[in-house]
């Protein structure tokens, strides 16, 4: 039996990775910041064990490296890219059948709120309010999943490409490719039709993984590009 102290102690790990995730999904950290166990412990008022528990458990997950000076977020390839697309390809649809079989009325409503904040965000041009609504579409329809392996294998794999994807998203094509794709989804969920919603998903993460690479082509330019893709 755990003590009051391990309870305690779990708690405030708990709580540090649950911002710290939330934070990295925002992409609130770049390239070159390191995360370091002691500081993270100070800013969080904590000591440093639940602090670099937390760390290593956001490593163990993907969301971060360890370095010599810290912890970092992971540089992606290209082809890191394509394999978590094509995990996601593999996964999604499914998990989009079940959510549509399980939704609920509270759960519609989310997804009808979350996707008129997108759309909102979107003639505003406004790129952060847009990513949140992204997400909380996402977490709305992964939360009527009730197998909570694949919803938070899903969850975690989407998290480790946005970033990358961030910058992709301040296009204003890109934002087009992802409402018209929330749209379809969202019927699909209302309708509670599992095999529309199926479709859907595959479509949506198709034309996402397009508008991705269509932009990263347009960032590095064609020689870049091909150089790049030779060195994965």
């Amino acid at each position: 039996m755990a003590t009051n102290a391990q309870s305690k102690r779990e708690s405030i790990r708990e709580r540090i990775y649950a911002d710290l995730r939330r934070r990295l999904q925002r992409s609130e950290f770049g390239p070159e910041d390191k995360l370091v166990d002691v500081e993270i412990a100070s800013a969080y008022g904590a000591s440093r064990m639940p602090a670099r528990e937390a760390l290593l458990q956001l490593v163990n997950e993907g969301y971060l490296v360890g370095t010599t000076r810290g912890f970092a977020v992971p540089t992606l390839t290209l082809q890191d890219v394509r394999d978590v697309f094509e995990m996601r390809k593999l996964l999604e649809p499914r998990a989009a059948a079940h959510a549509a079989r399980a939704l609920d009325a509270s759960t519609e409503a989310q997804l009808t709120s979350a996707l008129a904040d997108a759309k909102a965000a979107t003639e505003e041009d406004d790129v952060e309010r847009f990513i949140l609504a992204n997400i909380e579409f996402r977490n709305s329809w992964l939360g009527c999943v009730r197998n909570e392996r694949l919803a938070s294998t899903i969850s975690r794999f989407v998290d480790h490409v946005q970033t990358v994807r961030l910058e992709t998203l301040r296009r204003p094509a890109t934002r087009q490719v992802v409402i018209e794709g929330l749209e379809d989804l969202h019927a699909a969920f209302v309708a509670r039709d599992p095999i529309a919603a199926s479709d859907r998903m595959a479509a949506f993460i198709g034309a996402a993984e397009q508008a991705y690479f269509a932009a990263r082509k347009a960032q590095l330019g064609p020689e870049a590009t091909k150089s790049h893709l030779r060195a994965v």
